[in-house]
Formats: C-alpha cells, structure tokens, sequence
C-alpha cells in the first residue's frame, strides 16, 4: 500500500456512509441497511474499492466495544440484578433451544459432533451492534421487547467466553494434555476480571477526579477512550471477550458522577466505530458464493431466521409479551451475529470446519444481519395496518359520595390538584377517560374513576349537582371545551376553573364564563424571576418586576378577550402593553426626583 493507502482507505469509508445512510433513511429503511449495502458495494465483490476485510473488520469489531461500554453505563449493578430472570433465565433459554435446533439441522451437513456443538452455539447468537442500532433508532429501548432483546444480547455476549475458551479445546490439532484449560489460564482470567472490578469501582474514580481537574476536554476524552481500549486489551490478553470488559467497566462507573460525561465523550466514536463495523460486514459478504450456491444459501437464511425467530417468540410469550411484542423480539433476534464470523474463524484454526463451509456460514450469517432491517421495516408496518383490538371498556360504576370538588381529567395537572385538596381534607371525585391513566393513579389510592367527564349522565352519577367546583383539567382543547359546556348546560351552579393551553383556548372558555389557567404562564412567570437574579437583579426588585408583569398580562388577557376574532386588535394591543410595560420599567430604573441632589 502506497503512503496515502490508509487516508484513501478513510475517505471510502466516509464517503460510502455519508451516501448511503441519508439516501437509505429518505426511503423510510434502516441506516444499519444502508451501511451493509455501502460496504458491499465498496467491497471486494462490489466495486472493488477496499481488497482487504480482514483488518477493517477487526479495527471496526472496537465499535461494538464502544457499544457495550455505553450500555454498561446505562446499567448499573443493580439493574442487572433486577434483570436477572430475563438474562439468566430467558437468554440462557434462547441459547440452549436455538443451539438443539440448529444441531439438528447441521446433521445433514456431515460433520462430528465437536464441529456441530461450536457451529450450533456460535450461530445461535444474535447481533448486538445491529440490534441495539435498530432499537435505538426506533425508540424501543425502554420498550417491553426491547428490554427483553437487550437481555438476551447481553447473556449471549456473555456465553460467547466459555465458547471461544473452547474451541480450540475441541480441536482436532490438541493433544490430550489439553482437554481441559490450565490452571494459570483459569487464574489469569479471574485476576482479570477482578482487576477490572475493582478498578472500575475505585481506582477509575479516582482517576477521573483527577483528569476533571484539568479542565481539558481533549484530555478527559482520551482518558475515557484509554478506559475503553484498556480494559478490552486486558480482556482478550487472556482470551476472554473485549466487549464484556468494557461492558464490566461500563456498569461498574454507572453510579459515578462521570457517567453522562463518559457517555458523550465515547457517543460520536462509537457511532463512526459502529458505522465501520456495518459496512465492514457488508465487505465481508462474498458474492460468489452466492452465486454458487443461491439455494442452499437462501434456505440456510430463512432457516435461520424462522428457526430462531419461533424460538424467540415463544420466549417473548412465555416471559409475558403479548404478540405483537413477541413478532417483534422475534424479527430483531432471528439473526445471526458478529461473533459468529469469530466462531468460524477459530473453528477453522482449530481444523473443525474447513474453509468453504465457512465461507457458507459467513454469507449466511451476514445475508440474516442485512435482511434483519428489512424483515423488521415489513413487520412493523405489518402491525400498524392491523392494529391491535382494543376492548371496549365499562365506564365505572361510581359510589354514592357527596364531593365537593370534581375533577376531569387526573394527568400531571389534576393530580397536583388532588393531593393539594387530599391534604386540606377535601373531598373530590377524579374523572378520567384513559383507563391506563385510571389504573395507574388507583395504584397510589386516588379516587378515580373511569368514563368521559363530558357526559351528563356519568357528572350526574359523580353528583355533580352537589358539588361546588369542577376543575377541568384535560389536555385536549377540543374536549375541554365540550365539556365546559356540557356543565354549563346542566349543572349551572358550578364554578369552573379549567386549564388553558394557550391565550386563544383562554379566550374561548372565557366566553363561557369559565376561570381559566394557562398552564404554562406561572412556570414562565418562576423562570423569568429566576433568570433576573441570576443576572444580578436584586430578588425583591425581580419579584416586584415578575408581579408586575403578571398583573399587567392578566389585564391584558382581559382586554383582549373582548377583541381576540379581530387580528389587527390583537396586535395593537399587544404592541401598546409592550411600550407601557417598557415605560413602567423605565420608570423604575429613573431616580426619584427627591433624591436628585438640588
């Protein structure tokens, strides 16, 4: 390679992705797609541009470290301590089951029992770094089977140890002195993963503490990458896996102060890291075996992602998923992984495979990571154009009580309103049209109930009659409205104060009558004042100044509710308050004429 080969290297790469994302994401597809189509492209059964995967592979493989690290700080010991029935349980379910599955159909391919066990495990991972990138851009990580995907990833990250440990165990070129590993082996993986423990719960602290001082991003950022590549390096110096020394590390700083700042020094690596990873797995796709052999290639794919995919879906449905949930962890798991192209690396060293099977496997595996976007882009829309029935729930039978207050609506709002009343010992009946909102405020013993507040017959069943105030508190203009006149209809008496999103739903309650809050006005008021003493103003001379203006809107607001169905009114009017508030404030600012020394 010529002395510029690594920075023509770079800006292939760049290029590729720089095309490829934006152009795949305009298409309504995955950008992991894009990166795989790019890095065949660029490939050597593409365009030729980049001869050699090997080494791009094994530098992008850092993405992914990067990945766990991150993830790792989002997970703390705890968390995982919680999650432990989803990884142990589920993920080391989903392992065993996919392996047995796949055994059986590596039986027709001829090989011993040795090659069949490594083969089976290894393709019975799934892809993390495609996975998580699919769930982040989707917005499903927080989701029930995105919780559950990352589960599983994680126990396979983690059973990928044992599994390279042994390979070459199980390898036709060991003597029988090897079959089982050293005792040092053993003590030197263990000192390892213990120095990384415990460094990572103290002496890293102690070490940032010490950068932060520094006041230099740039330094704090290498520090942070030193953390990632050096607890990687430590990891694979004794055969266990980069990934989960970073994700060890990751999760032993997830309860310092460090962590939003570790994760948006790592973030843009990660990505560029992660976008090298795709396109590399991309190059990594040999398209001349899939011309030699497009059948068996195309059946080994949909083997493997119907195989493991009802595997998985029965595992979503067993651990509580309903289905739509369950199709969906389903088409994210079906697939091959990354480590798989590493399993098949070694298993050829260690002369359990040769090389054409695992040239098969390889564009297997990579053809199930390509089609994972598209498979889940299909099962996604899937289920928007067949939404799911929901059923018809009763509106609440409510008891005989004799409130004072009813409120509609029990969001943020209304249930700041509850408690403030519950304190004073005021009775009041919450009306709320969201039964997982009902169901979740009785989880915490609100009086609530279900059913639309703007029916006469539920208000009346509320005993409005009796009541004295209705606080309408719903965040739908439209249906508070309905429902301010529907008890100015036929409960009268009422006082209603209602909350308002803006000055032209104000305007329109107030036609009715109605007391209204603009539901952002008196949180705007407190950051204003807040703003003014930050900026020196004295705290009474802001307080003063924050009244004033409230005082001077309210009247405002008043003035023109009587003008609000006439544009150019509102906008005099606006106009002529700004310069009298302007001179108000001028005027506080001028000295007293008193104090002017004569």
């Amino acid at each position: 390679m010529h002395p510029h080969g690594a920075l023509e290297i770079l800006l292939i790469f760049l290029i590729a992705a720089v095309v490829a994302v934006p152009l795949f994401r305009y298409l309504g597809l995955s950008a992991v797609l894009g990166y795989l189509v790019a890095g065949i492209i660029i490939g050597p059964d593409g365009l030729h541009l980049i001869a050699d995967t090997s080494n791009t592979l094994a530098l992008s493989e850092f993405g992914v470290v990067m990945l766990l690290f991150i993830i790792g700080l989002e997970l703390s010991p705890a968390r995982l301590w919680l999650m432990r029935r989803q990884v142990f349980g589920i993920g080391a379910l989903q392992v065993a089951l996919s392996a047995m599955v796949i055994s059986a159909g590596l039986l027709l391919l001829g090989i011993g029992w040795k090659a069949i066990t490594v083969l089976a495990i290894g393709l019975a991972l799934s892809s993390t770094a495609v996975g998580l990138q699919l769930l982040a851009e989707r917005k499903e990580l927080a989701s029930s089977h995105g919780r559950l995907t990352f589960a599983v990833l994680l126990f396979q990250d983690i059973i990928a140890i044992p599994l390279l440990a042994a390979i070459p165990l199980l390898g036709a070129a060991k003597t029988a002195n090897l079959a089982a590993p050293s005792w040092s082996a053993i003590g030197n993986a263990v000192l390892v993963i213990a120095l990384v423990v415990v460094g990572g719960r103290y002496a890293l602290r102690y070490l940032f503490r010490i950068v932060a001082r520094a006041r230099m991003v740039e330094v704090f950022t290498a520090a942070s990458l030193a953390v990632v590549a050096g607890t990687a390096w430590l990891m694979e110096s004794v055969g266990l896996s980069m990934g989960l020394g970073a994700f060890l590390a990751g999760m032993l700083l997830a309860d310092s102060e460090f962590r939003h700042e570790l994760e948006s020094h790592i973030e843009p690596f990660k990505g560029l890291l992660l976008g090298l990873f795709f396109i590399a797995v991309g190059m990594s796709i040999d398209l001349d075996v899939v011309t030699a052999r497009p059948v068996t290639i195309a059946v080994g794919v949909l083997a493997l992602l119907s195989g493991k995919g009802l595997i998985m879906f029965a595992l979503g449905r067993a651990s509580g998923l309903d289905n739509r949930a369950a199709l969906l962890l389903a088409a994210m798991l079906g697939m091959g992984g990354e480590f798989a192209f590493v399993v098949f690396g070694e298993a050829m060293k260690a002369q359990l495979i040769d090389a054409p099977l695992r040239d098969l496997l390889v564009v297997i595996v990579g053809s199930s990571m390509a089609l994972t976007p598209l498979l889940l882009i299909t099962v996604s829309r899937w289920l928007s154009a067949h939404p799911a029935p929901t059923p018809e729930r009763a509106f609440d039978t409510i008891e005989d009580r004799n409130p004072r207050v009813i409120i509609a609506g029990f969001g943020r709002m209304g249930q700041i309103v509850g408690r403030m009343l519950t304190a004073r010992k005021i009775t009041f009946t919450a009306l709320e049209n969201s039964a997982e909102q009902v169901d979740f405020s009785r989880r915490f013993g609100s009086t609530i109930y279900f059913g639309d507040p703007a029916r006469p017959d539920l208000l009346r069943a509320a005993n409005a009659a009796n009541a004295e105030v209705f606080v309408l508190t719903t965040d739908d203009p439209a249906a508070n409205l309905r429902t301010a006149r529907i008890v100015k209809r036929h409960f009268p008496h009422l006082r209603i104060i209602a909350r308002a999103r803006n000055r032209q739903h104000a305007f329109r309650l107030m036609d009715m009558d109605v007391g209204v809050v603009r539901e952002t006005f008196h949180s705007s008021l407190e950051i204003g004042r807040r703003v003014m003493e930050s900026l020196g103003v004295p705290p009474e001379q802001a307080a003063e100044h924050t009244a004033r203006f409230k005082a001077r809107d309210e009247r405002l607001l008043q003035e023109q509710h009587l003008v609000y169905d006439d544009d150019a009114a509102l906008v005099a009017s606006s106009r002529e308050a700004l310069h009298e508030l302007e001179n108000l404030f001028a005027a506080d600012r001028s000295p007293d004429p008193e104090d002017v020394p004569k």
